[in-house]
């Protein structure tokens, strides 16, 4: 059985969706009728397995957004579907931002959300093409990252790194300023310093800098001389990394692999690394699957050639300046470009 909770804007939409949802007679499906405060708690306390929940929540438009941040950090185990009122590109974003695995619309057929429940459940996304169409779009129109400088989060004081590291949480300038508690125009003054001192343009350029830099992000703590994370990472800057890669970030989870493939203290040190390494890979393999959907013939074999030029330029360099060795099932990947 798969335990579902459904928290809608009102009691009664409440009890009415989840009176809907158990007729699928692998939901066991719970009603949430008290104040959004207790929802995080009532996940928790009873092991919910899905959450579906409205971004409107008390009358409070964001109530739901700030619902998925909360369990994010708290109780990453529940997986969350999201109703929106409507699926505008900016609601869209801030979904997936926020957390959700499922994006259903209140327009979208009834009968489909205990089909969306299990799909969630399993580990999938559900969302409809126009969701999956702004999502890519919006990677592929994130600038290129460019040449930073080279001193890095040196630069930044400690309250600019507290910025960052709340930025790389997924948190918005808004929820940044409550936790820092100040206001989010000071926030957005930060953020154009820190722009200016790294060399970056934008909140992602910053995110893929400080996840992909050699030099780790400076933790906020004085730093111990037992350093359990391994090439130059202190135990909150580790705990940083694994929080990013958890929140569904690939260049965190790949970071992190190699964390735990350089440190190498213990055998487990090398599943944990492998087990990254699988995640992020396999992300990456869903996201290929999403766009190609939205290119032409012509745009994927333009892509394949230049991919196919960019690994026989990477041959040249050793396995081991990555960090990661190539695991042998991806060898055909490697030797053709992309993979049958």
């Amino acid at each position: 059985m798969i335990r579902v909770l459904v928290a809608e804007n009102s009691r009664i939409h409440s009890r009415l969706l989840a009176d809907a949802l158990k007729s699928d007679s692998l939901l066991d499906v719970t009603p949430f009728e008290a104040d959004s405060s207790a929802l995080v708690a009532a996940v928790v306390a009873q092991e919910i397995d899905v959450l579906v929940i409205s971004s409107t929540l008390d009358e409070l438009p964001s109530r739901g957004f700030e619902i998925l941040h909360e369990l994010r950090s708290t109780h990453r185990g529940t997986r969350c579907v999201l109703l929106l009122g409507s699926s505008t590109d900016e609601l869209v974003l801030k979904a997936f931002r926020a957390g959700a695995r499922g994006l259903f619309s209140k327009n979208d057929p009834l009968e489909q959300l205990s089909e969306c429940v299990r799909s969630v459940y399993q580990g999938k996304i559900w969302a409809n093409h126009h969701a999956l169409g702004v999502a890519v779009d919006a990677l592929a129109n994130s600038p290129s990252v460019r040449s930073s400088n080279a001193n890095g989060m040196k630069l930044l004081s400690k309250r600019e790194l507290q910025v960052v590291r709340s930025l790389a949480e997924g948190l918005t300038n808004r929820e940044i300023a409550e936790q820092l508690k100040l206001s989010p125009h000071t926030i957005k003054n930060y953020l154009f310093r820190i722009f200016d001192k790294l060399g970056v343009s934008s909140r992602i350029e910053l995110l893929f800098m400080t996840l992909s830099q050699t030099e780790p992000v400076p933790a906020l703590s004085s730093r111990t001389s037992e350093n359990p994370a391994a090439n130059g990472y202190s135990r909150d800057e580790a705990a940083w990394l694994e929080k990013s890669a958890e929140a569904g970030l690939p260049a965190a989870q790949l970071a992190l692999a190699q964390l735990y493939f350089v440190r190498r203290r213990d055998p487990q040190d090398l599943v944990s690394s492998y087990m990254w390494y699988l995640v992020a890979t396999e992300r990456a393999l869903l996201s290929r699957v999403f766009m190609t959907k939205l290119m032409t013939p012509e745009q994927m074999e333009e892509a394949k050639h230049k991919a196919t030029v960019w690994l026989s330029k990477m041959k040249k360099t050793s396995p081991a300046s990555s960090g990661l060795e190539t695991p042998p099932e991806l060898s055909d990947f490697n030797e053709s470009g992309f993979a049958p």
